[in-house]
């Protein structure tokens, strides 16, 4: 029995207090019908029910602190009002016998109305509306709920001069008091921005409310009222208020809504179907008694709707005409920097064409991507803003300016001065810009063509830009020279592609040997190529296209194969160094999954991670951002990171401190002339007391004498590298599968050249 009574306890604290609220008193307000009709214990299940609901609405009020309480408390006091009537009315018919008609309760009845029109008003309305389009819904529904009052009850009231004037004043009160609130329901259930499950409950509850005032009234006319499931629904009403006032989203207030026309299909179904109202009356009068038609009321009402119809209607063609003026605004403007976008500059740039030969500058930014990946897009996309008012602050007066995508500007000019506007757009830009909290510099390079085809002289701005960025984030001119070289570029990343396919790659490897034994403790892996037809084509030639084109990615997994397939083979000969290192580029860093690539390698040749050392530039990880994240995770994988080329890069001590950096190698320009006495051997001596202190190995790279040996090896240095221990060598593949060896054999290929 305790264990039925807790899960019954388990379960009610599960159950919203809103919700059970109306289970409870919807239950209640279904069971009505089974009291006896018109007796005192019905009229104490009805009153009890009321205000039930209005003190369960007040708890919701000082429960929840809606910050407009004072409309929520409005509401209540009208649900107070009207049951107010309800006990006065039920008093009075016990006292007296019958009740007389009007009196006191129908004063509260009617006080009611206004208070319930006036509180739905504010709940619905939300701050600041002004959607005119409900507005004129609203009206429409409530004058066809009007045509139906002033048909049924209003004008046969008015017609009956037999009956006392307060008491046809009465009458017609109460259908013009539900036309009122008819309204302020209609406003509520046509305005979008009311979605919370408390004003839908607020809403169901009103029209529940209405459609029994509605049966109430006109079959009070006829005398045919008994009350029954009439009252039922009077009492889901308070059930469905109650709980709207429980429910915790009443705290929202719609937000608000600009001048919205659009009107839905169940918006147009409700609109339709009263707006057929008129014609519906007419129907049914002229079949009940063509002789009793109301054509003054029908006509009116018919002729209250057709305007109606046609004032919303001019409201959605204004809408229509205005969102096409927005939209086409919008498609020819940047929406984050408010210049014109590729569109727009495109057919202004046709335009100007057909005038003249208008001179175009291609923008793009240095330093964007990193910005991006540190800092995150919010601070990109601030910069970018910041960057487009530069760029419109620094034009003559007829220039264009636009955002072609991403961190690329263009700007059309009216005359050439391209070279003099692309030297002010560059040092606005260079300038600290302060974004998200940060002050960043970026910098720009900018290519500058003309002609009369607007596409030539996009491609050609285009083709300048990259060559000034090619040239370090300059301004460049378009000349012939540098379609060629673009050619050249294109032709070499498609057989880049073939040879990649035909095998005519292959690996080499350079001793890292132990000062001063020149024991060799590991070996660095550098990638070759050689072309049957031409022979040898230089890593500085066909690495930086491999890279521009993206082919560095696939190209850089087989290196890292094929160097752990070779290691694997050494190992299993016995003849192994004790790591081996692959260089790994910026673009590699930057695949998303490039760890889990790495991982997958190693376990599929079997070849430990700790045995691997993976050589990046400090170029490749400045930026930050996916590089710095990868490296993270390779050292997390127990593969160990060597900073290449160290010295030469953006801010090698900074790396230091945010990198899990465990080898430092020694550009070879702070080597070659550690001999010679003087200033020469200060960084080499600095560099190696930087690796010390930081317990961090240093190699020493492009070691080509003894002598040079000899002197590293007193400043400190342990390891070296460079043609006196040995040069980049092919390997024998003893042990290797067939399918993993290079395709070029190697008695058909020369001797490796130096470097």
């Amino acid at each position: 029995m305790t264990a039925v009574t807790d899960d019954a306890e388990v379960v009610l604290k599960r159950v919203p207090l809103w919700a059970g609220w109306l289970v409870v008193a919807a239950t209640a307000a279904l069971c009505f019908p089974l009291v006896p009709d018109d007796t005192v214990p019905a009229k104490i299940y009805v009153n009890t029910v009321g205000l039930s609901s209005v003190a369960v609405m007040i708890v919701g009020i000082v429960r929840n602190r809606p910050g407009h309480w004072r409309a929520w408390a409005l509401f209540a006091a009208g649900v107070l009002t009207f049951v107010s009537g309800d006990i006065t009315y039920d008093v009075t018919e016990l006292r007296l016998g019958e009740y007389p008609y009007p009196y006191w309760a129908d004063l509260l009845y009617l006080c009611a109305y206004p208070l319930l029109w006036a509180s739905l008003s504010k709940l619905g309305r939300g701050h600041g509306d002004r959607e005119r389009g409900g507005l004129i819904d609203a009206a429409i529904i409530s004058t066809g709920i009007g045509l139906i009052f002033w048909v049924w009850v209003v004008g046969p009231t008015l017609s009956d001069a037999g009956a006392p004037l307060l008491e046809r004043l009465v009458t017609i009160g109460y259908p013009l008091a539900d036309v009122l609130l008819t309204a302020g329901v209609a406003r509520m259930l046509t305005r979008p921005g009311n979605r919370t499950p408390s004003l839908r409950l607020l809403a169901v509850g009103s029209v529940i409310m209405l459609t029994c005032d509605l049966i109430y009234t006109t079959m009070s006319s006829t005398a045919e009222y008994t009350g029954g499931f009439v009252d039922s629904g009077f009492l889901m009403a308070y059930a469905c208020w109650g709980a709207a006032a429980l429910h915790p989203s009443m705290r929202q207030r719609p937000d608000t809504v600009l001048d919205v026309h659009r009107i839905g299909a169940r918006r147009l179904a409700v609109l339709a179907a009263f707006t057929l109202i008129a014609p519906g009356l007419l129907f049914l009068q002229g079949t009940g008694d063509p002789a009793g038609i109301d054509w003054a009321a029908l006509g009116t009402g018919a002729v209250v709707m057709f305007l109606l119809v046609v004032l919303r209607m001019w409201g959605l063609v204004q809408y229509v005409k205005v969102q096409a003026s927005r939209l086409g605004d919008l498609a020819m403007h940047d929406a984050l920097t408010g210049l014109a976008n590729r569109r727009s500059f495109e057919e202004r740039l046709g335009k100007a064409v057909t005038a003249g030969a208008p001179t175009v500058l291609l923008l793009d930014l240095n330093g964007f991507k990193a910005v991006n990946d540190r800092f995150g897009h919010a601070v990109g996309d601030e910069l970018l803003a910041v960057v487009a008012k530069r760029i419109a602050a620094e034009l003559p007066p007829g220039a264009v300016a636009a955002r072609m995508g991403g961190d690329e500007f263009a700007v059309m000019l009216p005359r050439d001065i391209g070279d003099e506007c692309a030297v002010r757009l560059r040092a606005a830009i260079h300038q600290p810009i302060l974004a998200g909290g940060h002050d960043l510099l970026v910098g720009a390079s900018i290519g500058i063509a003309d002609g009369t085809d607007p596409v030539e002289v996009l491609r050609r701005a285009d083709v300048a830009m990259y060559a000034a960025k090619s040239d370090g984030g300059r301004h460049r001119r378009y000349s012939t020279d540098l379609d060629r070289g673009n050619d050249e570029e294109a032709r070499l990343g498609a057989e880049l592609r073939t040879a990649l396919d035909n095998g005519e790659f292959h690996m080499v490897y350079q001793p890292i040997v132990e000062l001063p034994t020149g024991n060799c403790v590991a070996v660095e892996s550098l990638v070759r190529w050689w072309r049957p037809d031409r022979g040898y084509v230089s890593p500085d030639v066909f690495i930086p296209v491999a890279e521009r084109t993206g082919l560095i990615v696939e190209l850089g997994e087989w290196i890292l194969r094929t160097t752990c397939l070779q290691y694997a083979d050494w190992w299993r000969n016995g003849v192994a160094p004790y790591r081996f290192g692959v260089n790994i580029s910026a673009r590699q860093l930057a695949e998303p999954g490039f760890v889990g690539v790495v991982a997958a390698i190693l376990a599929e040749t079997g070849v430990h991670p700790a045995r691997l050392i993976v050589e990046v530039t400090e170029t490749a990880v400045f930026g930050g951002g996916a590089a710095v994240r990868a490296v993270r995770e390779l050292t997390e994988l127990g593969v160990e990171i060597a900073l290449d080329d160290f010295g030469t890069g953006h801010s090698s001590l900074g790396l230091l401190q945010t990198l899990p950096v465990r080898i430092l190698k020694v550009d070879k320009s702070f080597v070659e002339n550690v001999t010679m006495a003087g200033r020469h051997a200060v960084i080499a001596t600095s560099l190696i007391h930087v690796a010390n202190g930081l317990g961090l190995v240093a190699v020493a790279e492009g070691v080509e004498t003894a002598e040079q040996a000899a002197e590293l090896y007193r400043l400190g240095y342990r390891r070296a590298q460079g043609y006196h221990f040995g040069r980049p060598a092919m390997a024998q593949l003893t042990s290797v599968p067939a399918a993993a060896r290079t395709s070029v054999p190697a008695a058909s290929v020369p001797a490796v050249p130096a470097g």
